[in-house]
């Protein structure tokens, strides 16, 4: 078995900074290729679009989730309706059902 390196950075759509910084987006869900953060890591959090820094993580938890056991508490992490959630999850990751949700929480946002 491979041993993988700590992910250090996620990136996250610009649309979601406010949300996060705010502290109303605490969780991100993800795909296996973006599941191998490691609960008590730090990582650096920058725009998708711009690259551009905006807060550090502290990683919590990664737990394995299929898209069909998404409820309305992971909705209200992630700061949308199930409905909403569910959209979005489907647009980025078409056809996928096994998901991971990453918990989290602000470790610095002067970065």
């Amino acid at each position: 078995m491979a041993i993988l390196n700590t992910p250090t950075e996620m990136t996250f759509f610009a649309r979601f900074e406010d949300d996060i910084l705010a502290g109303k987006k605490t969780i991100t869900i993800r795909d296996e290729a973006e599941s191998h953060y490691v609960p008590g890591s730090i990582v650096t959090v920058s725009t998708l679009e711009q690259g551009r820094v905006f807060c550090q993580l502290k990683i919590l938890s990664v737990t394995p989730v299929h898209l069909s056991q998404l409820n309305e508490f992971h909705a209200e992490q992630e700061n949308m309706s199930l409905p909403q959630l569910k959209s979005v999850i489907q647009e980025i990751y078409p056809g996928l059902e096994q998901l991971f949700v990453i918990d989290y929480q602000i470790y610095s946002s002067n970065v």
